[in-house]
């Protein structure tokens, strides 16, 4: 469960930046940020962390990283694993 100075940014199709103006915000309230992110998204939760890492806070310290695999229900009815990342990030 996430706490109240906690919050999630779930990464998808939209550009790197949308999910690094989203990190922003929460840092900026002294918030500590954590980027989920499944199968081909996890290289831009990656991105996102390096951008605000290089560009916007030089002193943004990762906490933790987990990695991880879901097993889904494909549309064939078979089994498929996704790969899963969680990274943590904080002041």
């Amino acid at each position: 469960m996430s706490s109240a100075s906690e919050v999630t940014v779930l990464v998808g199709k939209k550009p790197p930046m949308s999910y690094v103006l989203a990190c922003l915000i929460a840092l900026q309230q002294g918030q500590s940020v954590t980027l989920k992110a499944r199968g081909r998204a996890i290289s831009r939760a990656v991105d996102v962390v390096q951008i605000l890492k290089n560009r916007f806070m030089k002193d943004l310290k990762v906490h933790a990283i987990n990695l991880g695999t879901e097993t889904l229900k494909g549309q064939d009815g078979r089994d498929v694993n996704v790969s899963t990342i969680e990274i943590k990030v904080g002041a």
